[in-house]
């Protein structure tokens, strides 16, 4: 294994070790205005939302490895306590790009990528027309990480409104994920579009697993079963009784005989659909 002290490699190197190892990330696109009026638009990775009473929303404008300036999103935050933050989708992935060129201060990269200022309503900074849910942010704090090329800045955002497009609601009012089609941001010039790999697994706070430890040792050490299957298996409340095991074997049985490689290869063809009782089934079949 390749082990790696900071200081010991430059910080190019080793920004982009952290960014392809902590990928993929939500991409925030950030509006601000200076305090002449000029917009400014420009797309962040470092980003995530961290609360929700208040709903706080957090974005860190690095300074710039190779010279350590501040970018002009930071100076107008810092300026006029605003910011607008536009979710990025599929459609609109490559005028976000487009955004994130280095333009000089004044210039409009609403212009240049081509995307339609909005009127907020809350803040004085343009949401993004194109993007599917817009926050309009009022910055509560900036903390400063460093004072060197890569250090990052935390602006710290409450959310004072929001603005989703309907048609990437569902027939309940949520967000429909796939509808929304998100993008997000790896190392180099790679990023990922989520609606292609969403899976879902159920959160073990609904249930109390029974945890891998309760699983039968010949189980826990298949030479077939992965952690993941050892982890669906064990995110089980009960494991089904010998009753409902000898229902399913009289079904079963005469796929797999009393071969434990078949057995655990059968039940994790179960897994694979997410049938979690019927792969328990096969596994305790005699």
């Amino acid at each position: 294994m390749l082990s790696i002290n900071p200081k010991d490699i430059s910080t190019a190197k080793l920004h982009g070790y952290l960014l392809s190892a902590v990928a993929p990330r939500p991409i925030a696109l950030a509006s601000t205005i200076d305090n002449e009026g000029a917009p400014n638009l420009s797309p962040f990775s470092f980003f995530n939302v961290f609360s929700a009473n208040p709903p706080i929303l957090i974005f860190s404008p690095a300074r710039r490895v190779r010279d350590n300036t501040t970018k002009h999103t930071l100076e107008n935050v810092k300026a006029t306590k605003e910011v607008v933050i536009n979710v990025v989708n599929y459609n609109m992935v490559q005028q976000m790009s487009l955004s994130s060129t280095e333009y000089p201060q004044g210039v409009n990269e609403f212009d240049k990528a081509g995307f339609t200022m909005l009127t907020s309503e809350k803040v004085t900074p343009y949401r993004v027309s194109e993007s599917p849910v817009q926050f309009e942010c009022k910055v509560n704090q900036v903390i400063e990480l460093g004072e060197e090329g890569g250090a990052g800045n935390l602006i710290i955002c409450k959310v004072v409104k929001i603005h989703i497009e309907e048609d990437f609601l569902d027939g309940s009012g949520a967000i429909d994920q796939k509808k929304l089609d998100l993008v997000a941001r790896a190392g180099g010039s790679f990023y990922s579009r989520a609606k292609e790999g969403f899976f879902e697994i159920p959160k073990p706070l609904s249930s109390l697993g029974i945890g891998v430890d309760a699983i039968p040792e010949e189980i826990r050490n298949s030479s077939i079963l992965t952690g993941n299957d050892l982890g669906m298996l064990g995110n089980i409340e009960a494991i089904p009784s010998e009753n409902d095991v000898n229902k399913f074997a009289k079904e079963h049985s005469q796929n797999i005989g009393d071969n434990t490689l078949k057995k655990h290869t059968f039940a994790k063809t179960f897994l694979e659909k997410n049938d979690v009782e019927s792969a328990w089934k096969v596994l305790l079949m005699n």
